[in-house]
């Protein structure tokens, strides 16, 4: 494990601190750059994507990223930028589950419900440990028996690899000894025009997932799969985000919004393409790739007005994120795909966002 609070010259991984964390510890912040001239910097600080440098059509480069400066500013982000959040990411209905018999209560920070594990103690406040090679970092951390009302000693880890090819990789495993949730995912907000462009709505989505889990009071999915076709929710052919956002349904009022989970058509545990995102205006590309049944499409709504790297104003709808995951509350919805790990059930998944 790498402790280190320096340069190292000999490594194509620039490694310094990016700030102290409240026992004292360096925050440190690690950054890849591939010879194309893409750049990735994360920090050890729930393992979280700080800076994602890509050129446009005609060369010139942005951060297309949300976030901050400081790795300080992440022990507060309340908009969750950049972070890996765990050990259950999205809702549970009345923060509550049962596996084999045992009811376990974690944290009612959604109203009635939970979100996101833990607002304060949760994966993505916390300093993980480090790895690095030429190419990739990876974070690792080990999560205690019944910590956050979670069962199990859990072992999770990231790795993020970037290539040659404008690819961020992002590898998740996890392995517990006793039966417990384990559904981390990365809760990145893009924009790509850059950090500081204003407003997503402008961008073209198209989404590989002919359904979509419908939720009800609390943003938590009713337990059915619907039909996109026909409805705001359809991404199935490209269009602007912001053409039918302010659709008046009950989803999009639920939700006030895209804030919904999508079933990423022909799942079967390899490596799918499932959205593709395009800026008119710079002309970015970025396709995303998952192993994961579901993504959740977040069109940032509620990013409170505050100031992010370099004094941007970030703004509702500012940024956008396809967290990859199993469906929201999948837990307490046995007709959802299973995201009930251990006992020799390791959770393994890779999500790639690629740009072009």
């Amino acid at each position: 494990m790498l402790h280190d609070s320096g340069t190292e010259e000999n490594m194509a991984v620039e490694t310094k601190i990016f700030g102290k964390y409240p026992d004292g510890s360096d925050i440190m912040l690690y950054t890849l750059t591939n010879k194309k001239g893409m750049q990735a910097a994360f920090t050890n600080l729930g393992a979280a994507l700080v800076k994602l440098i890509v050129p446009d059509k005609n060369g010139k480069t942005a951060d297309v990223v949300l976030g901050y400066d400081r790795g300080e500013d992440y022990l507060s982000n309340g908009c969750f930028f950049g972070v890996v959040v765990g050990p259950s990411a999205n809702r549970i209905s009345n923060a509550e589950f049962e596996i084999d018999g045992t009811v376990c209560k974690v944290d009612q920070n959604d109203g009635k419900n939970n979100l996101h594990s833990h607002f304060d103690r949760g994966f993505h406040k916390r300093l993980w440990n480090v790895e690095k090679t030429d190419d990739s970092v990876t974070f690792s951390l080990e999560d205690g028996d019944g910590n956050l009302g979670f069962p199990g000693n859990k072992k999770i880890s990231v790795t993020y690899t970037l290539g040659e090819d404008n690819s961020l990789k992002l590898h998740y495993h996890g392995v517990s000894d006793r039966k417990t949730i384990l559904n981390p995912t990365n809760h990145t907000y893009f924009n790509l025009d850059g950090h500081d462009s204003g407003l997503i709505l402008g961008h073209e989505l198209w989404l590989g997932a002919s359904n979509y889990t419908p939720a009800g009071m609390g943003c938590i999915p009713t337990g059915e799969v619907t039909e996109v076709s026909g409805t705001p929710m359809d991404f199935t052919t490209a269009k602007e985000i912001g053409r039918d956002i302010g659709a008046d349904t009950e989803q999009l009022r639920i939700g006030n919004g895209f804030d919904h989970n999508w079933v990423i058509d022909g799942w079967d545990g390899t490596l799918r393409h499932f959205a593709t995102v395009k800026s008119p205006v710079s002309g970015r590309t970025m396709k995303a790739f998952t192993t994961l049944p579901g993504v959740q499409f977040y069109a940032g709504n509620s990013i409170t007005p505050h100031s992010g790297k370099g004094g941007a104003a970030y703004v509702a709808r500012a940024g956008l994120c396809l967290e990859t995951q199993y469906f929201p509350d999948s837990i307490n919805k046995p007709q959802f795909p299973s995201c009930i790990f251990g006992e020799g059930r390791e959770y393994d998944s890779v999500t790639v966002y690629q740009f072009e």
